[in-house]
């Protein structure tokens, strides 16, 4: 186990398994942001906007790589003026050899990203994604194993994604049965001689996986397979495929009216108060988050069934719209996000400590909100 340092770029493939640029919506900026992805790292920070007093807080904690959900440059740059605060921002970052990585709505989408993690502090229950982006094409894997490597091969096959359904991980099903084989004389068999019918004990494993994971998955069950030529079959699957998207709808854990409701969001998403638009005693049973601008969203919320919109960001014509039609909505403020920080370091740290490293990966300690409440 490496428990120092990891390249960067392994850092970013395991990220990417997770919430893949693929994710994001278009025309959004993701990856690399600026530094270098060539380099080893040994602590990552995970910041909600990059500010600043974000760098300053990075190499006081001597982190060498930083994953924003905000992107540092989202519109293109002409100049890079040494003496703004997004210069200064730059001229840190490549002094102290950090760099600076982007995911935004590719962690908006992500199952257990930003929008997940908003809607199980809310403690909603039945979550589904509010705004479908796109769907993830599924395929069946099914692998022939010896019976004393079964289990081996059913938790490698779960550490890389696959038998993933709902909230439940590992998911496969299993058959007993007899293979046979004859190996020739320019095989090195691990079980049987040359010329020799062999017939073995074995499991045929089925699980499910995401079409993009099916290489990973294979060049996984086969460095865990003992055999030297792995059967294996792939099926493309034609049913219901895992939807993705913007945003979750779901049931409170407990009905009340939107006043009440209120108060409860506040306590949960540590926010000294809110926006509201709607009645006040209206009550709340459906509830759809979305982090960030939630603008274009209100009438997905109201066709979903949602009682109340839960959002970062909110314009006045927006909400007098959304008065008109009905619609509640509360705005929380686009620091909710900030959620994020915590959910992705523990989310990464548990990742890697699966594929066998073992660094440092922190939240920010920073808050970034640029509103006072007086």
């Amino acid at each position: 186990m490496n428990k120092q340092s990891i390249h960067a770029q392994t850092f970013i493939n395991e990220f990417e398994q997770w919430a893949p640029k693929r994710f994001a919506v278009e025309g959004d900026k993701n990856g690399l942001m600026v530094g270098s992805l060539n380099k080893q790292i040994g602590k990552v920070m995970v910041a909600l906007d990059v500010l600043e007093e974000t760098m300053d807080e990075a190499i006081e904690k001597d982190v060498d790589f930083i994953v924003a959900h905000h992107p540092l440059l989202f519109r293109p740059l002409k100049q890079i003026d040494l003496e703004t605060p997004l210069g200064r921002i730059i001229k840190k970052a490549i002094e102290h050899n950090i760099t600076i990585y982007a995911a935004h709505t590719n962690l908006d989408v992500a199952n257990g990203g930003v929008n997940d993690l908003l809607a199980k502090q809310l403690k909603l229950t039945d979550s589904n994604v509010l705004v479908e982006t796109h769907q993830e094409l599924m395929n069946k894997f099914v692998a022939y194993v010896p019976k004393s490597h079964a289990d081996k091969i059913r938790l490698e096959l779960g550490k890389v994604g696959a038998g993933f359904i709902g909230d439940y991980s590992h998911c496969s099903f299993s058959v007993q049965g007899t293979g046979s084989f004859r190996p020739t004389n320019e095989a090195d068999p691990y079980i049987g001689e040359a010329g020799k019918q062999e017939f073995v004990d074995e499991e045929r494993i089925e699980t499910i996986i995401p079409t993009r994971l099916s290489k990973t998955v294979i060049a996984a069950f086969i460095s865990a397979h003992p055999y030297e030529e792995p059967a294996y079959d792939l099926y493309p699957l034609d049913q219901p495929k895992e939807m993705l998207g913007l945003g979750r709808i779901g049931t409170v854990h407990q009905q009340q009216s939107l006043k009440s409701y209120v108060d409860f969001v506040k306590t949960q998403l540590n926010v000294p108060q809110v926006r509201v638009v709607g009645n006040l005693e209206k009550t709340i049973k459906k509830v759809a988050v979305l982090g960030g601008d939630g603008n274009k969203y209100v009438l997905n919320a109201k066709r979903a069934g949602a009682d109340v919109l839960i959002t970062g960001d909110l314009y006045y014509h927006v909400a007098q719209d959304a008065l008109m039609e009905g619609m509640t909505i509360i705005d929380a403020g686009h620091h909710i996000e900030s959620i994020m920080k915590l959910g992705v370091a523990k989310e990464m740290e548990n990742r890697l400590l699966k594929n066998g490293y073992e660094i440092e990966v922190v939240a920010s300690e920073l808050s970034t909100e640029p509103f006072k409440f007086l």
